[in-house]
């Protein structure tokens, strides 16, 4: 395969190439690039700009699973199941009660169902500094079985941010069990559009939200807690908004004696790939809420961090949620959506950037949308295409 330097970009052929592209016909073949990987999605996410003519880098490559790096284990061999739920349960729609349901041991206790005895010996697990038995305890379920929020998230979830815990493959409730939600992936139409605030590019859905209900999840590379401070080093000053530490079981104890740190838990970067989530911006007064979520009971370092409507919302409304949440699993500080394209390029500049920018996007995983080409061959692509 044939190699370029990039330190060489861009060559002196890209700039005469530049020099006579039509700046309109650039900006309408990035936008159909971008719009054609969006379709790729399921369901389809739709893509508008009703301010400018500027589109999200095709750098970013849209994946749908994490990408764990070198030093993240994913602790599969400890996956157990529920043992005596069955799929004809709770209405033929699998865990029925949850004293049965063995997904739910570590699950957060239903305080106001303690009798006098249950309560006090809680309290003092808690105040002792101890990981609070819950085994036996009476509990809920994450999801509403019936009404009009039926799938949606209960409120004594959503209100508490307990970690949610949803049944898996090893379990014998059957795929139609109504403790799995966001396993099943986002169900709900959504649209990256470009904000009228300057605020960048934002997200909306395309229809209305149920309070609790489940819109998507945050994706991208999980790596180690060094490795995210080596590329927060050497990033731009906005990098610390793409990361989230999954460290929502950070102080909990893995053997009676040790306890896990900061250090211990990995984080998922979402800059360079991830969901459409990732264009979600911050608001103080949020519609939307993140939420850790378990199919692992046993696993405390890799989960889902799952985004549920925190109110009822009407369509076309942006999704936005609170970057400093109370819940451990937010970016530190930032936006998201990183840093707006500053106005005032020339039109060789834009013709440069968009080169360039179908050489990153081959680099950074074009052919995993179906191109067999040579980064020369990318090149040459891209000054035909603009």
């Amino acid at each position: 395969m044939s190699s370029l330097d990039v330190r060489s970009l861009p060559t002196e052929e890209m700039k005469q190439q530049a020099l006579v592209t039509d700046l309109k016909d650039a900006e309408h073949a990035i936008r159909n690039r971008y719009v054609s990987r969006l379709h790729l999605l399921h369901p389809p996410v739709s893509f508008r700009n009703d301010v400018d003519r500027e589109t999200p880098s095709l750098a970013f490559k849209f994946i749908t699973d994490y990408i764990l790096r070198d030093g993240v284990t994913k602790r599969d061999d400890l996956i157990l199941g529920c043992e005596q739920c069955k799929p004809n349960m709770g209405a033929n729609r699998g865990c029925g009660y949850t004293k049965k349901c063995d997904c739910l041991e570590f699950a957060a206790p239903d305080l106001d169902k303690l009798d006098e005895d249950q309560r006090r010996e809680y309290q003092e697990q808690i105040d002792a500094g101890e990981n609070p038995s819950t085994l036996g305890l009476p509990k809920r379920f994450p999801y509403y079985n019936t009404g009009s929020r039926a799938g949606c998230l209960m409120d004594f979830y959503l209100s508490q941010r307990h970690v949610i815990y949803e049944c898996n493959d090893n379990c014998r409730c059957g795929p139609k069990c109504k403790n799995r939600n966001v396993q099943h992936g986002r169900q709900v139409k959504l649209e990256i559009f470009k904000t009228n605030n300057n605020r960048g590019f934002g997200l909306r859905c395309l229809e209305p939200l149920k309070r609790g209900q489940f819109i998507d999840t945050y994706l991208g590379e999980i790596i180690t807690d060094d490795e995210a401070d080596r590329r927060e080093a050497t990033s731009s000053h906005d990098k610390a908004s793409y990361l989230f530490s999954l460290d929502k079981f950070k102080g909990d104890s893995l053997d009676g004696v040790n306890r896990i740190s900061t250090e211990d838990c990995y984080v998922v970067d979402g800059q360079f790939m991830g969901g459409p989530t990732r264009f979600m911006n911050h608001c103080c007064q949020p519609n939307v809420q993140i939420h850790s979520v378990s199919y692992n009971k046993y696993d405390y370092f890799v989960y889902d961090l799952a985004f549920f409507a925190c109110d009822d919302i009407a369509k076309g409304e942006e999704l936005t949620f609170d970057y400093m949440d109370a819940d451990d699993s937010v970016p530190e500080q930032g936006g998201m959506d990183g840093v707006e394209r500053e106005d005032g390029k020339t039109r060789v500049e834009y013709i440069l950037e968009a080169s360039l920018m179908y050489w990153r996007s081959w680099m950074l995983g074009g052919m995993a949308f179906g191109e067999e080409t040579s980064p020369s061959t990318a090149l040459a692509k891209a000054f035909r295409i603009i």
